[in-house]
């Protein structure tokens, strides 16, 4: 009888610990400290390796990520592409938060299951600049959770449009041939701050 006891206190035990807010090491304290979500930014600067006469890319990239279940939104405000122009630009996060050598040395796209572009968590598409100004919100498969985060790792907008794995040739399952990189920056967990003044 006591063993039965003890095994229904176990199972209550566990049953409780599963359905209450998750708080521990796995997670950075900012989860708890910000309702159950995490918030992370990039600033995005030039490349420091630009072409004469390339566009000079500014602005930011902001994160939202309620749970480790949740969706990944996250957030476009960038300036400085030629105003008189609508090329599609191509946006991805890269596998290293290393601007050493500018915006060549982030790696190549952030691909930790292998697989072909633009299956990557961080293949985000292509954005069309209205009057110099890219203002466009996304869900993500990335994430800002667990082994697999894209924490410290790099966003990088490109000269071209991705190709979308289309373009018959190796380059474009690995990148989309979507050309030089014309910015980039490294994402960083940040406050909740500049989410909420960005969306109200």
């Amino acid at each position: 009888m006591r063993s039965v006891q003890n095994s229904f206190l176990l199972v209550v035990l566990l049953g409780c610990q599963v359905f209450r807010p998750i708080s521990n090491e796995a997670f950075p304290p900012e989860y708890e400290k910000f309702s159950w979500s995490l918030y992370a930014s990039c600033r995005m600067s030039p490349n420091t390796q630009l072409t004469p006469g390339s566009p000079k890319i500014y602005g930011q990239v902001l994160f939202k990520q309620s749970g480790p279940e949740g969706k990944l939104r996250v957030t476009f405000r960038l300036h400085g592409f030629p105003a008189s122009e609508s090329q599609s630009r191509a946006i991805h996060i890269h596998e290293y938060g290393d601007l050493s050598q500018g915006c060549t040395s982030t790696g190549g796209h952030y691909n930790p299951q292998g697989v072909n572009h633009p299956q990557h968590p961080g293949d985000f598409g292509n954005f069309v600049p209205r009057n110099g100004k890219i203002r466009q919100e996304v869900d993500s498969q990335a994430s800002l959770f667990g082994g697999l985060s894209v924490l410290g790792r790099a966003v990088v907008i490109h000269e071209k449009e991705d190709d979308l794995g289309r373009g018959g040739d190796a380059g474009s399952l690995l990148h989309g041939n979507a050309g030089a990189r014309l910015a980039c920056c490294v994402i960083g967990i940040s406050s909740s701050q500049l989410w909420d003044k960005t969306h109200h």
